[in-house]
């Protein structure tokens, strides 16, 4: 499964460099009517003029390239590199943008705050359209995880215009936010950093909850924790399923993946419908709380193994009955289990086609056989249709398979695939009797 989230519409960049700084070609005409301070060459700046005015992403590259060629230390290098990773970018060549936001910010103090914040939200953009095998390049991960906490601390520094309100402010920049936190996520998680990458992708959360590709991204972190942390990561993968953002085909991918992660996580529920149940109230739960409860948990492998340790019919007829945990992991541990000669009293007896049902009262003691009068155990005994001749209120013995129960104060266990014991059930009448075989006459003398 790969939930990977990919940035689109590279003209988002240019749409936020109107809002959050002047543009390129507009500073650079300005320099030029500054004569005072005019660091280049009329033919120079007529080169760069021709470059930006393309239109052609193809074409400006080869205009771009050949003024670096001829004007390789220009002052209009800060205006030169955003032309070139907008090209780039436009052409889905995502590691030359990369390469030309690191050039250009690698002129330091020449460029401002909104045009290093430029040069920072493409490098983002890019390394997030990056195929995952880049992404995990260790240098490429390690620089990106820096260049992400550079450009969100870069966007605080850029003034708001005079002209925008605090709200239509915040809305402008949330879009820059969630991305260098995501891009920041996926970094540190390829650095195997992954409490930072959960950090950063919880902070893409509070911009955006529902976002489902995110909730999936943060379940993936934790599974791959040492230990895993299984819990955390059920959790977010419910809040992807149940996310507003999260498409059909999306929340039933993710519900049929944490199914089968809880049932691993449990050894493999013989009882599907007890996983079933549990999927439902983790979905039920985690749609209602971001964060997971510290009270909710669900049993692991480990703890039905040893719930299933010494276990006898009587200690989980004693444990279903007392409820609370210990009652949820003892029949999450019992489901699907068969036990032997499960002891009771036969109250009622109802044949059938396919199969005979039996109700039962559980008892263990004489005492508990004479004070029985109602049944607590519901038995379905297939392929032994000689058991329709037991006899109501008589001890009887089986052997069955624990398939559901009913919890107090209706308490009832239901087994499936019974068999009564064949020393239970009373002889046909009529029943022609065995030849009784007489002891061989001995010879005389011998």
């Amino acid at each position: 499964m790969n939930w990977t989230r990919r940035m689109t519409g590279f003209a988002l960049l240019a749409a936020l460099g109107l809002v959050l700084g002047s543009a390129p070609a507009a500073k650079a005409q300005a320099a030029a009517q500054d004569t005072g301070k005019q660091a280049y060459t009329v033919p120079e700046y007529n080169a760069y003029q021709a470059a930006a005015a393309e239109k052609n992403p193809a074409q400006q590259i080869k205009l771009l390239d050949d003024f670096v060629s001829k004007y390789p230390n220009s002052a209009l290098l800060v205006y030169v590199y955003p032309l070139y990773y907008q090209a780039n970018g436009a052409l889905k060549n995502f590691p030359k943008v990369i390469e030309y936001a690191d050039k250009l910010l690698a002129l330091g103090d020449k460029t401002d705050a909104p045009v290093r914040y430029q040069a920072y939200f493409a490098r983002a953009f890019a390394y997030t359209n990056l195929p995952p095998a880049q992404q995990q390049d260790k240098d490429q991960a390690t620089k990106a995880r820096e260049a992400g906490a550079s450009g969100l601390k870069t966007l605080a520094e850029v003034k708001k215009p005079d002209n925008v309100t605090d709200a239509d402010w915040a809305k402008q920049t949330q879009q820059p936010k969630i991305l260098f936190n995501y891009a920041s996520a996926i970094a540190c998680a390829a650095l195997k950093d992954f409490p930072y990458a959960v950090d950063s992708y919880k902070a893409v959360l509070a911009l955006n909850p529902d976002d489902a590709v995110t909730s999936y991204r943060i379940g993936q972190t934790y599974l791959a924790m040492t230990p895993p942390q299984s819990m955390y990561a059920f959790w977010f993968f419910g809040r992807a399923v149940t996310s507003k953002g999260a498409t059909e085909a999306q929340s039933k991918q993710v519900k049929g993946y944490l199914r089968k992660l809880l049932a691993n996580y449990q050894g493999g529920s013989v009882c599907d419908s007890l996983t079933d149940a549990e999927l439902n109230e983790l979905l039920q739960l985690a749609t209602s709380a971001p964060e997971r409860p510290a009270s909710y948990a669900i049993p692991s492998s480990a703890d039905l193994d040893a719930a299933r340790k010494d276990m006898t019919i009587a200690s989980v007829f004693t444990d279903l009955k007392t409820g609370g945990d210990k009652a949820k992991v003892t029949w999450l541990a019992s489901c699907g289990l068969e036990f032997p000669d499960v002891p009771g009293k036969l109250l009622e007896i109802t044949p059938g086609t396919d199969a005979i049902v039996l109700k039962i009262a559980f008892v263990t003691s004489d005492a508990e056989f004479q004070a029985a009068t109602a049944p607590n155990m519901d038995v379905k005994v297939v392929g032994q249709p000689e058991a329709t001749r037991l006899e109501k209120d008589n001890p009887v013995r089986f052997t069955g398979t624990l398939s559901a129960y009913d919890p107090a104060p209706a308490f009832m266990l239901h087994w499936d695939k019974a068999k009564v014991n064949a020393e239970d059930i009373p002889k046909e009448k009529g029943a022609p009797k065995k030849p009784v075989r007489r002891p061989t006459p001995k010879k005389p003398g011998t």
